[in-house]
């Protein structure tokens, strides 16, 4: 291929460090797999040969269900470089909404690992990583020019995993992401740096994580799917320097103390959390685990891209749960707010989605005169550093007040012995809504419900105390490794009922 391209599938350059290791690939712990640059490269162009010679057409829109894998990765750029549109898709979901995903994306090919096999409609090309007549026997080993998008071109679609509905595919361009590369390259060099990535390739938080890594011509510890006695091996073995995650696999690295005891982190100089909120006391956990790391609140959106805020132009210190300030080219405003500095995030940069697809009116909903609304409520400090409040839509009003679940969460896991919170609400007669908190303890702790109600009263507005307390485990997770919110409220709602029709008041 040329260099340099603005086609996303061409995202770094392979003649800069052809022998280095671009990814090595953990699918098997015992038996990683390194790829060099220079075979990645080739994997990429041999990927939109063949696809090219399946009789595939610019402009096709070619799916991928997979676990991670360095495979995965080519297939992914190697259909942007045919001039192809990549659909990731998470395998996740329930069947039906699979199916809805294809149909929606009008895909002509999938690309799949062999568990997924029977995801993939009968009528589709199916390409299978893990058989020999599948990925292996596609490839087209040879020079490739690739394609070279003009204006807005479609490179990719993610689908958002919406609380209600159906997921909407979000139409990214090739000049939206190269840009957030662009960007981040502006950052400084990342070249020296290993990152590690878990989270699944389905997900903005992954795709762009990769993408960056590669731009940056660092490497890539790459697993199939987040575990995290795994996650902290490979971390130690291979002398990761920066982490990507969301902030519950964190909380979930930081439970596996018996293990992470005996592992050497001095390499980590970078832990970037994203995709939902950060709390203080998992900031101290993490700042724990990682002493001489600095640690960063990511944020972005599907929609927006994934580098709206940055370090402050005076160099002032970023507060440890700030999202940051507002990058150069990103503009960032609050309204619908009780004033300026609060309320529901607008964003407009070249980072923005082309719109929904066949989703007219969702998109209209959103893009307003070229600003996006995110949904995210925020509130912007006398620094101009802009901090997470919650979404629009998990707000909840309890008697009249607005309660933002992640709010009453910091709140509760500021209480010594608790180790992570999730809080949803539950109907209630008199107030409409009441908090129910899913509460995980830190171990050996003896907390109970009355402790937590009475720290949340002492410590925080009274009409925001959670009124059921359910002690777990865990959090259940949703596809993209955040606290499933949906199954989450679905079971408050059954205690919570279950215990009123026992006689226990709220």
């Amino acid at each position: 291929m040329s260099w340099p391209s603005r086609n996303l599938g061409c995202c770094f350059d392979p003649s800069k460090g052809p022998a280095k290791v671009a990814i090595i690939d953990l699918r098997q712990p015992d038996r990683p797999e390194e790829v060099t640059y220079a075979a990645l490269d080739a994997a990429c162009d041999a990927v939109a040969r063949g696809l090219i010679a399946k009789g595939l057409k610019q402009g096709d829109r070619i799916g991928i269900m997979s676990l991670n894998s360095a495979p995965m990765i080519a297939a992914y750029l190697g259909i942007m470089r045919a001039g192809m549109v990549a659909v990731p898709i998470s395998f996740k979901l329930a069947r039906e909404t699979v199916e809805y995903i294809v149909k929606d994306a009008d895909l002509r090919a999938v690309f799949h690992d062999h568990e997924r096999a029977s995801l993939v409609p009968g009528h589709l090309l199916g390409i299978d990583f893990d058989i020999a007549d599948g990925y292996a026997a596609l490839l087209d080993y040879g020079p490739f020019t690739a394609f070279e998008p003009k204006g807005r071109e479609i490179a990719t679609v993610l689908y958002t995993s919406g609380s209600t509905g159906m997921p909407k595919g979000v139409l990214l361009s090739h000049e939206s992401q190269m840009w957030a590369l662009d960007a981040a390259a502006r950052a400084g060099d990342r070249s020296h740096h290993r990152y590690i990535v878990a989270a699944p390739m389905f997900h903005m938080n992954a795709t762009i994580s990769v993408k960056t890594a590669l731009h940056a011509e660092a490497s890539i510890v790459l697993l199939p799917a987040f575990d995290a006695r795994l996650y902290v091996l490979a971390i130690a073995k291979y002398r990761v320097t920066w982490l990507t995650s969301v902030p519950t696999m964190m909380a979930m690295l930081a439970r596996e103390r018996d293990l992470v005891g005996t592992l050497d982190f001095s390499s980590v100089t970078n832990v970037m959390m994203g995709s939902a909120p950060l709390t203080k006391p998992l900031v101290e956990k993490v700042q724990g685990l990682f002493p001489g790391a600095a640690i960063s609140n990511a944020y972005g959106t599907t929609e927006a891209g994934p580098g709206v805020f940055g370090p402050h132009p005076d160099g002032l210190p970023r507060p440890d749960t700030a999202l940051g300030y507002p990058v150069p080219g990103a503009l960032a405003e609050l309204r619908e707010g009780p004033s300026p500095d609060e309320g529901v995030l607008y964003m407009k940069s070249l980072m923005l989605m082309e719109g929904y697809n066949n989703r007219p009116e969702k998109t209209a909903e959103v893009m307003r005169d070229g600003w996006y609304r995110s949904g995210d409520i925020m509130r912007r400090d006398e620094n101009g550093f802009f901090h997470f409040l919650g979404r629009a839509d998990d707000m909840f009003v309890v008697g009249g007040e607005n309660v933002w679940p992640g709010e009453v969460e910091k709140l509760v896991e500021r209480m010594p012995g608790v180790h992570q919170a999730a809080v949803v609400p539950v109907p209630d007669e008199i107030k409409g809504t009441l908090p129910f908190a899913f509460v995980v303890l830190q171990d050996g702790a003896k907390v109970d419900e009355a402790a937590i109600k009475k720290f949340t009263i002492d410590n925080g507005p009274a009409f925001a105390h959670p009124r059921f307390i359910e002690f777990r485990s865990e959090i259940p997770l949703s596809a993209t490794n955040k606290p499933d919110r949906r199954l989450l409220t679905q079971e408050a709602e059954h205690i919570a009922a279950r215990r009123r029709a026992a006689g226990e008041r709220a």
